[in-house]
């Protein structure tokens, strides 16, 4: 009897051990204190605030871009981050200079356009001709050979309004490679309605590309409304003639920084969840919703959690370089840290404006999801809710770790219903901060990256696919 005894109580003590939660009493309330204490904060506004004010538009390689880098890393400093560095990212650099366009025939009017990122200039006059009208990328690439000689490419797709912002892949391959497919039919200028969800009279930048072997022509958006126009005086069966002039220029590589922020852990600082997101912006407004909100939020969220407890693992914060151009500062530093990158033990980044946090998404190995349904559980009181389909995506600058290796990619999704509106313009500036709700993605973003940084069991990513 007494064996028996001795082998239930073994048993017992087993389960009890088996069963331990992945957070202590302790930890659950230091975490309830962060969310209100991140809730209740003015620091990610007042942060977003100096940085659009102060510094404004951050295109890569400008003087902007330079004083941001230096705005980052001495505000890093100022919060009391544990190390504060710097990496170096190469970019093609690109600058615009002024951009104007009008609609000539059936009657003079005035086009709001404004250049593609990497957009080649027209002559010192611009160039005129009728215009084409396509309402797909696809219909354009049949078109026959030739066919837009001398003429200039217009396509008229309209992006879909989505909380998830899914529209936004359909509509940017036109803004992509439009002008590449449009020269190869002999156009001599390429024009597209804006990715956009907008019925403001603002023109959307954004990056594009040209081919090697085929010619560079100008490469253009219009506002919605004006593409309306546009595709009014086609319908009526109008001989449509443009002029657009664009003043750009190519200044080949440039240099930029990731700027990168860290607490360190307690027990394994090599281990690290890394936030962020990228400090540069396009040149039409002050980058306040892209990204000024992710960079703010994030650097606020690690001060946050420094002020409740150390965490086991580190927090680190990057500020990525010359996103809007093409991901250089996330390419430069995974190649900088390929051979660590299995020290990351969660990666999330705010790249999506600064609506409301909705959806909190992980993909992750299985054996981590209970960490990350309880990471999930204290974002509830934040109306956060779990999508357990552990498939996330993750931020445009995740996109080279996820795409090259296998890391724990997590996505806290914001509401992107209007994002659309602003995205790229110039008017995407503070005024379009909610602080109310900032201060909403700060706590999540807070409450995830302390939890996946002191949680019991370290998060892993899902194993890499066999080719």
């Amino acid at each position: 009897m007494k064996k028996i005894i001795i082998g239930l109580l073994l048993a017992g003590s087993f389960l009890a051990n088996a069963a331990e939660p992945e957070f202590t009493a302790k930890q659950l309330q230091q975490i309830a204190e962060l969310r209100t204490n991140a809730s209740n904060s003015e620091l990610s506004y007042q942060l977003l605030e100096s940085l659009t004010t102060e510094i404004g538009p951050r295109l890569p390689g400008t003087e902007n871009d330079k004083k941001a880098v230096a705005w980052a890393q001495a505000t890093f400093n100022q919060l009391g981050f544990d190390k504060v560095w710097l990496e170096e990212a190469t970019f093609p650099e690109w600058r615009r200079f002024s951009e104007s366009g009008k609609i000539l025939t059936p009657s003079e009017q005035t086009l709001h356009l404004t250049a593609l990122g990497h957009s080649v200039s027209t002559p010192k006059d611009g160039i005129t001709a009728e215009v084409i009208l396509f309402e797909t990328l696809d219909e354009l690439i049949a078109a026959p050979a030739n066919s837009l000689k001398g003429k200039i490419a217009y396509i008229n797709y309209r992006m879909n309004r989505d909380i998830d912002g899914n529209g936004y892949g359909p509509a940017v391959r036109a803004r992509s490679t439009g002008s590449v497919e449009a020269a190869k039919k002999g156009a001599i200028g390429y024009m597209m309605r804006s990715v956009s969800t907008a019925h403001h009279r603002f023109a959307h930048t954004g990056g594009s590309h040209y081919q090697d072997g085929v010619t560079k022509i100008p490469n253009v958006t219009i506002a919605n409304p004006d593409a309306d126009q546009l595709a009014r005086l086609v319908a009526l069966g109008k001989n449509v003639t443009v002029n657009i002039n664009v003043q750009t220029e190519d200044r080949g590589q440039g240099t930029s920084y990731n700027v990168i922020g860290q607490f360190n852990g307690t027990q394994n600082p090599e281990q690290y969840v890394l936030i962020g997101g990228h400090l540069d912006s396009w040149d039409l407004g002050t980058g306040a919703l892209d990204d000024g909100a992710g960079v703010a939020l994030t650097m606020a969220a690690a001060k946050h959690i420094s002020e409740i407890k150390r965490p086991k693992r580190s927090i680190r914060v990057v500020l990525f370089a010359a996103e809007e151009l093409g991901l250089w500062g996330a390419k430069a530093y995974f190649k900088q840290h390929a051979n660590e990158l299995d020290k990351i033990v969660a990666a999330a980044e705010s790249d999506f404006g600064a609506d409301v946090v909705y959806g909190f998404e992980s993909n992750v190995s299985a054996a981590s999801l209970p960490v990350v349904r309880a990471i999930a559980k204290q974002l509830a009181p934040l109306n956060v809710e779990y999508i357990g389909k552990n498939s996330a995506n993750g931020g445009p600058d995740l996109i080279p770790f996820k795409n090259a290796t296998s890391a724990p990619i997590f996505e806290l999704h914001q509401d992107g219903t209007d994002y659309f509106d602003y995205h790229h313009t110039a008017d995407d500036i503070l005024d379009k901060i909610d602080p109310a709700k900032l201060k909403q993605n700060t706590a999540a973003y807070a409450v995830f990256a302390f939890m996946a940084a002191d949680a019991k069991t370290t998060i892993k990513a899902k194993p890499v696919a066999s080719k």
